[in-house]
């Protein structure tokens, strides 16, 4: 009765990209009763490309204001209620999940969405990141700032961007850090409203 989280993950690619999204992220939590498989969804390159000219053109009214468009998945509600649908039936007749009783939950990335590939971090230059390292950068493990470049593998975060708190702010010896990707424990973006 192990679900298996790679052909799951496989399935759900499969499917988003018939649908022209891509899967960001899945997750499965829960026992043997309240079982939750969560997915995150957003539009491919392509579809993202499309929605970045339309909001270039003012033909799209309904962005919300002060959010570049890149951060946006440009999912809506109807693009994952149809994925759902399409997804949760593959699930159901390949059985994937053993077990009658699940929860299928997909949604959009959201604005405060978590960074885990290159592709991420080479996406989202200029924009604030949280971060966590696996082991200490001058002394700490958590930064946040305005990341500025990804290269080789390294990301350099602007300090000066936010208010250091905490340890951080003793830490704050330079105005920019550099901090490897493969130090990364986990991160995510920040929210700029």
């Amino acid at each position: 009765m192990a679900v298996q989280l790679d052909q799951i993950r496989a399935t759900a690619e499969r499917v988003a990209a018939s649908h022209n999204l891509e899967l960001v992220d899945l997750e499965f939590q829960g026992g043997v009763k309240f079982r939750t498989l969560r997915v995150f969804v957003e539009k491919n390159a392509a579809e993202r490309a499309k929605l970045a000219e339309l909001a270039a053109n003012e033909a799209v009214a309904d962005l919300p204001k002060g959010v570049p468009v890149e951060r946006l998945s440009g999912v809506t509600h109807e693009d994952c209620a149809v994925f759902a649908q399409d997804f949760g039936t593959v699930l159901d007749v390949e059985d994937l999940i053993p077990g009658a009783e699940y929860t299928l939950e997909v949604s959009s990335p959201g604005l405060e969405r978590k960074l885990f590939r290159p592709e991420d971090f080479t996406r989202f230059q200029g924009s604030l990141v949280k971060l966590q390292t696996f082991t200490p950068v001058n002394k700490n493990r958590q930064w946040q700032g305005r990341l500025t470049k990804f290269a080789d593998g390294v990301l350099t975060i602007d300090l000066s961007a936010v208010k250091q708190k905490g340890k951080a702010k003793k830490a704050v010896t330079e105005s920019t850090v550099d901090i490897a990707l493969a130090n990364v424990e986990k991160a995510n973006l920040v929210a700029e409203i």
